[in-house]
């Protein structure tokens, strides 16, 4: 729909003759209206599919001028000129009658008729506001794009369990229970399955990592912004750089080229907006310059629109793009939002391959397998800790069972197979690793698709051996780890989970905060050689506790703060070489040289990032952020 709104001294129309046959009865020949805002109006032909938004947005749009010009009286005045692409009469009229309705609740409003001829004579005040335009349909855009998430509601799944020796078994849910797999030795993988099969995605209670996150002062929940985006404190914000380098780093060495996109793209570019009708998730939708954008779900728009505008051979393929998005939105259902697990605003790190033919495509594939593996693994997730998903139409599995054999051998344990009988999505295989909290609620890790869609959408050419110009038939989408997000997430909660079990929580080495602690006895007498022994550890994360308390509570602050190495240093540590260090991951004190500490975590540490220090040395003069 279009608008042009004209802040008026007056306006006087006279009806002249019938436009339309069904021109609507009028009384009245002859109108003036003094002191108003006319508001020129054009409905058009897309308006037919969601009249009742456009309505809303057509009194939004109003009433926001009229606040802004400060007229309590409204003439509405139908005005087809505006368009080239005009609705039928009937909606067109309807539109203008409901929302003649509802601004009467607040205004004088007038409504011109609709169907006629008129003459016209308007006196514009001339100031800056009072001639503003207006084009809107982007509620009509918002549910183009849910049609994708209700599709994906209503698809139906076939739902197995295939064991390593590549036997794949039917399950179903029968009086709650699942029938047709034996789970007795699977325990993890029987919870992902309930999970999966039960569409469920709302959390009634708060999951363990919410409570740890915010213990360890890593992250909180941010009350200025909309929900799902959150802010990081230094020691969060140390634990997500060095996931961000790690993972960043693997991607690079695997081959892949860096680059960096938009976060918004216009939702009416052709192949933008067939994409997202394709893709199930929800868009923060905004205007900017009468176009409406949406933010970023992934990397995609931006690689693949570079990609249409590159120059590319059969010996570029498989054309290796990433980005480390910083940031991907979703707009989450408000109760699926929780803590770190489902987030509105999250940072995604995204590398697609192109390739030239399917073999290609499905040995690139098995390579990203393993190095989604290493790359969970290097993060502190292994294979015990996370359940493998398969997703895939019938008709490629019955073509390619020997693939989906090979990543569940690969994986080493029962996996769980979704199949479709059509492809509606862009894919049409599909895996996941998975990790199941603590409230038995799957959260999607590693996840790599191959893409037979929007090689051709995009129209992403490449020049074959032959010398012919030739569509990029797949399209892999990988993120080796899932979102950074997700990572701090599933380690909390594994954490949490071992605590359950008796053991000690813990983070992984290289991403502790604070990786040695020192408390000097006294800090009269031992400070000087507290700080003097820090310093000594190069490369090595390492504070001092100088606050004003015993030793004791000073051990048990570290102890809460889940700090890898403890030491005390006093008098015996000044005329020795040795340290008596507390070893969290033992639960057990030992003496340590020196040398042997540095060396222990330098081979603990090795091949990971390092950043240094978040916050101050000196604990007594930190911020305290919860």
């Amino acid at each position: 729909m279009k608008i042009l709104a004209l802040h008026s001294d007056y306006i006087e129309f006279e009806r002249k003759k019938k436009a339309i046959k069904d021109a609507e009865p009028i009384k009245k020949a002859k109108t003036t209206v003094k002191e108003c805002l006319v508001v020129f109006s054009s409905v058009e032909k897309n308006d037919e599919k969601a009249p009742e938004d456009v309505v809303k947005q057509y009194v939004k749009e109003i009433d926001d001028i009229a606040k802004k010009v400060k007229t309590k009286k409204i003439v509405l005045y139908p005005y087809v000129h505006l368009t080239n692409n005009p609705s039928n009469p009937k909606t067109a009229l309807k539109v203008l009658k409901d929302a003649e309705e509802i601004l009467k609740k607040e205004y004088e409003v007038v409504r011109a008729p609709f169907g006629w001829y008129k003459s016209f004579e308007i006196k514009c005040k001339g100031h800056p506001l009072s001639e503003l335009s207006r084009e809107f349909g982007a509620e009509e855009k918002k549910k183009e794009i849910l049609e994708a998430v209700k599709a994906e509601e209503k698809l139906k799944s076939y739902w197995h369990i295939m064991n390593v020796n590549g036997d794949l078994h039917e399950i179903k849910i029968l009086n709650n229970n699942i029938v047709g797999f034996n789970f007795s030795k699977h325990e993890n993988l029987l919870k992902f399955a309930k999970y999966e099969m039960a569409k469920v995605r709302a959390v009634q209670q708060e999951p363990a990592h919410v409570k740890l996150m915010k213990k360890l002062e890593l992250v909180d929940y941010e009350p200025g912004s909309d929900s799902g985006n959150l802010r990081y404190y230094p020691k969060g914000r140390l634990i997500k750089k060095l996931l961000e380098t790690y993972v960043t780093d693997e991607i690079v060495e695997y081959g892949g080229l860096e680059v960096e996109t938009p976060i918004m793209y216009n939702l009416n570019h052709p192949s933008i907006s067939r994409y997202i009708a394709k893709f199930p998730a929800r868009q923060y939708i905004i205007e900017s310059d009468k176009n409406n954008f949406f933010l970023r779900f992934s990397a995609c728009f931006g690689q693949f629109l570079m990609a249409h505008d590159s120059q590319l051979s059969y010996k570029s393929l498989p054309l290796r793009l990433y980005e480390l998005t910083r940031y991907s939105f979703r707009r989450e259902k408000s109760g699926e939002l929780t803590g770190l697990r489902r987030l509105r605003a999250f940072t995604m790190p995204d590398v697609h391959a192109l390739c030239g033919n399917l073999k290609q495509a499905i040995d690139e594939f098995k390579v990203r397998f393993n190095l989604c593996t290493k790359i969970t693994s290097g993060i502190g997730i292994t294979k015990d800790d996370f359940e493998l998903a398969i997703r895939v139409t019938k008709e490629f599995y019955e073509e390619h069972k020997d693939l989906v054999k090979y990543l569940v051998k690969t994986y080493g344990k029962p996996a769980l197979i979704e199949m479709w009988d059509s492809r509606y999505f862009y894919f049409i295989l599909k895996y996941e690793f998975n990790f199941v909290d603590s409230l038995d609620k799957a959260s999607a890790l590693s996840t790599d698709q191959i893409d037979v869609e929007n090689g051709e959408r995009y129209d992403l050419n490449f020049v074959d051996n032959d010398g012919k110009k030739k569509i990029i038939p797949y399209i892999l989408h990988c993120s080796p780890s899932g979102a950074i997000e997700r990572g701090i997430y599933a380690l909390l909660e594994k954490a949490y989970m071992d605590s359950k079990k008796n053991k000690i929580p813990i983070l992984p080495l290289w991403l502790a905060p604070t990786q040695i602690r020192i408390i000097p006895v006294s800090n009269d007498r031992h400070l000087d050689f507290a700080v003097k022994l820090a310093g000594e550890f190069k490369n090595i994360r390492i504070d001092i506790d100088d606050n004003d308390e015993t030793i004791g509570k000073r051990i048990r602050n570290a102890e809460e703060e889940w700090v890898p190495y403890i030491l005390v240093v006093g008098d015996k540590e000044i005329n020795s070489k040795n340290l008596m260090v507390r070893v969290r991951e033992t639960g057990k004190q030992e003496q340590y040289t020196k040398d042997r500490l540095i060396k222990e975590i330098s081979d603990k540490t090795n091949g990971k990032p390092f950043k240094q220090l978040p916050l101050p040395r000196l604990l007594s003069k930190r911020p305290r952020f919860v």
